[in-house]
């Protein structure tokens, strides 16, 4: 039983190792209308990543390795005249064993959509 547990530690450990070199990233793009500038901001326990201002069709990435724990990202974004409309929302949630590498969020005239990138992006988050 000895040798078991030891094998299991030595596995457990080999892939959270392997993990910890792997990035995460976040993605965002601004697919508004015509000279709509799309602000956004991030942060988290332990950065605040400032502001961004985003014309139509760029798009603005951070990356970043995971906390053994828990690592999440707060996002707000704005958006319209005087950027009135808001949404915000937890950009990336992750950590441990969880592994969520690549994350797609696109900003529309209708709201916040998402997907990891193998699906097609999905309403998330309605402009407040």
């Amino acid at each position: 039983m000895n040798r078991l547990s030891c094998f299991l530690l030595v596995i457990g450990l080999c892939v959270g190792l392997s993990n910890a070199y792997e990035k995460n990233s976040v993605h965002f793009k601004n697919s508004l209308g015509r000279n709509n500038i799309l602000k956004i901001n991030c942060l988290s326990n332990n950065d605040n990543l400032g502001f961004h201002f985003l014309r139509p069709g760029e798009t603005y990435e951070f990356s970043f390795h995971d906390s053994v724990f828990k690592t999440e990202f707060f996002c707000d974004l704005w958006q319209g005249p005087n950027f009135k409309f808001h949404a915000g929302f937890t950009g990336y949630e992750g950590g441990g064993l969880i592994l969520q590498p690549k994350n797609f969020w696109d900003a529309r005239e209708d709201g916040i959509y998402f997907t990891h990138g193998q699906k097609t992006p999905k309403l998330e988050y309605n402009w407040e």
